[in-house]
């Protein structure tokens, strides 16, 4: 399977969540949705887990320190 964006990934994942919150599905179809709802989140995590990685880079110092710098997601929202 080719590479998605973090946003793609996302987005399948929220409507495998849509499908199986609907309630309409079969046992068959929302195993299969469930399963595909793991694997998007899979992928999720993997790009932020990229993401997290590259910005740890970016905030080394000219000593290799790590400079800690806290990260307040809710004030975001």
């Amino acid at each position: 399977m080719a590479a998605v964006t973090f946003e793609e990934a996302l987005k399948r994942l929220e409507e495998a969540v849509r499908k199986l919150e609907d309630g309409s599905l079969g046992l068959e179809e929302s195993l299969k949705a469930f399963e595909e709802g793991i694997h998007w989140s899979r992928q999720c995590h993997s790009r932020l887990s990229d993401a997290e990685r590259r910005v740890e880079v970016l905030l080394k110092t000219e000593k290799d320190e790590l400079q800690q710098v806290a990260f307040d997601l809710e004030e975001e929202e």
